[in-house]
């Protein structure tokens, strides 16, 4: 069964504000709703120019489908 309860986290716990439907002991699944935006350091365009190769045989099948075709 899956249910989705509010509540809020405070001082290391999670309050919820209405009960849960279960009474023996349950695995949960937790997801912070915050507003603050984790931190993605900016790409850069090209920044793996010249340190990507790609085989010659790259779009050639490959042997193990062999059997296949």
């Amino acid at each position: 069964m899956l249910a989705t309860f509010k509540g809020y986290y405070e001082k290391g716990k999670i309050i919820l504000e209405e009960n849960a439907p279960v009474q023996t002991k349950t695995d949960v699944i937790v997801t912070f709703l915050t507003e603050e935006k984790p931190h993605f350091p900016k790409r850069i365009p090209g920044a793996f120019k010249g340190k990507v190769t790609l085989p010659d045989d790259f779009d050639e099948p490959l042997d193990d489908l062999k059997e296949y075709m």
